[in-house]
């Protein structure tokens, strides 16, 4: 029987245009990108050249600390260009994909019953560095054994992405991962999963049911409430589409890098699931599905709390999984602003009447209402269903203060855990980008 988890603590969003659930379609991208500051805690050193023929698990760039991360090009074709910015920091690498995309190299899988091999598979296919690591929220280090692994079965956040459509049918793959990672901890496997779930019973893991509203599909909330990470502790993280793909490549010996995509929000025509490669252009998965009506549009690629803000131009960023498209309300002249009594306002708190509704809202981008002093009201507490003290630890990452960071709970946080927190934010911090800047300046501190 899975220990079953009651989180109170959070906030379902409820925003209109979920996509249904079936794949309706397949998109064949014009051409897919690779960006390197999406695999955080690596420096890239490049390995192509323009011009040059890859296969889909072609190694595009290294790590220049640990040369064995890889990061492999999701499709077979040819590298179009390599896009620098200031001081030559490398922004994308852009492929064009040939007339057979999926051509893929092979990957040597026997063996891999011992943990030098196992290591070394998913250090060469490049799906290494689709794994996070507690501390610093960074692709994990390849010689550090982790204390425990932690995949999550679901997605909590606003329009994600339905994991159990995109597993059902693959217990073959996702034990095989299992046995995979088996190999490369001595502690457990957690796998966070609702009730219901198809991977109630999966040999070699431990399931966790967890019931509650959103951060609750979090890695790091789902640890903080099984055994949190402490200093001097490593945990690994990934999602259940990832553990997915890794049992894939194990029993086909290829990487797998179609992705199924839920194109999701209000200025959406038709939400939907579409089949596609791996940093497809945005332009190839939108086209023709955004409402031409006259205003501006955040185009996100993720979801509307961590998402990264994108143009028709870009690309589909890691982890590949949602594309959110709301207005952007800087055309917008509202009545009273900020202050509008609207219905059709959503808001958090009972003092407007959007609260006592349970309508579908449509938000736009704005931040409605300017930066201002940190204000100690006791409001990210009633959204994050973690033992501490969240207010106190952010005031320290400000001041970067390296000891009540460490005595706050900072090794066991990662900026998507205080998504929820910015949201409800009357100070209107950028808490995220916060917590990125204090996890990287102590680990550059302590490492």
């Amino acid at each position: 029987m899975a220990k079953a988890i009651k989180l109170k603590k959070g906030l379902d969003i409820k925003i209109h245009g979920a996509a249904p659930a079936e794949i309706r379609r397949r998109v064949v991208p014009a051409s897919c990108a690779v960006v390197p500051d999406d695999y955080q805690g690596i420096t890239p050193k490049i390995d192509v050249k323009e011009g040059d023929a890859v296969l889909a698990g072609s190694v595009l760039f290294h790590d220049k600390q640990y040369p064995d991360i890889r990061v492999v090009s999701p499709v077979a074709g040819t590298v179009q260009s390599i896009v620098r910015g200031e001081r030559r920091k490398l922004e994308r690498i852009v492929i064009t994909p040939s007339q057979n995309p999926e051509e893929s190299m092979r990957f040597d899988t026997s063996g891999i019953d011992d943990d030098v091999l196992a290591r070394r598979l998913l250090l060469d296919s490049g799906l290494w560095a689709w794994m996070r690591q507690r501390p610093y929220n960074i692709v994990p280090a390849p010689g550090i054994e982790p204390r425990d692994i932690m995949v999550t079965g679901f997605d909590s956040a606003p329009l994600a992405p339905d994991y159990e459509m995109l597993l059902k049918g693959h217990q073959d793959d996702i034990n095989a991962a299992i046995k995979l990672l088996g190999k490369l901890t001595k502690g457990n496997i957690y796998i966070g999963i609702r009730q219901g779930s198809c991977l109630t019973d999966i040999e070699g893991a431990e399931t966790i049911i967890f019931d509650g509203p959103h951060p609750a599909g979090n890695a790091g909330i789902q640890l903080a409430n099984i055994n949190p990470v402490n200093k001097g502790d490593v945990v690994w993280t990934l999602d259940a589409v990832t553990l997915m793909r890794i049992g894939r490549l194990v029993n086909t010996g290829t990487v797998d890098m179609n992705v199924t995509v839920a194109v999701t929000g209000c200025e959406v025509k038709t939400p939907e699931y579409i089949t596609t490669t791996a940093g497809a252009d945005m332009a190839s998965l939108t086209a023709g599905n955004i409402h031409d009506d006259n205003v501006h549009h955040r185009i996100i690629s993720g979801n509307v709390l961590t998402g990264r803000p994108v143009s028709r131009e870009d690309y589909l960023r890691f982890p590949y999984s949602q594309i959110t498209v709301i207005p952007e309300g800087d055309d917008y002249a509202e009545f009273m602003g900020w202050a509008s009594m609207s219905p059709q306002k959503m808001s958090v708190y009972r003092s407007f009447p959007g609260h006592f509704t349970k309508r579908l809202f449509c938000p736009d981008a704005r931040i409605l209402g300017g930066r201002r002093a940190m204000i100690m009201s006791g409001v990210y507490d009633k959204v994050l269903p973690m033992d501490i003290m969240a207010e106190f630890l952010i005031k320290a990452v400000i001041s970067r203060n390296i000891d009540r960071m460490e005595q706050l709970g900072i090794y066991e946080v990662a900026p998507e855990d205080f998504a929820l927190c910015e949201y409800v934010d009357p100070s209107k911090l950028e808490l995220q980008k916060i917590l990125q800047e204090g996890l990287d300046y102590i680990r550059k501190e302590l490492n």
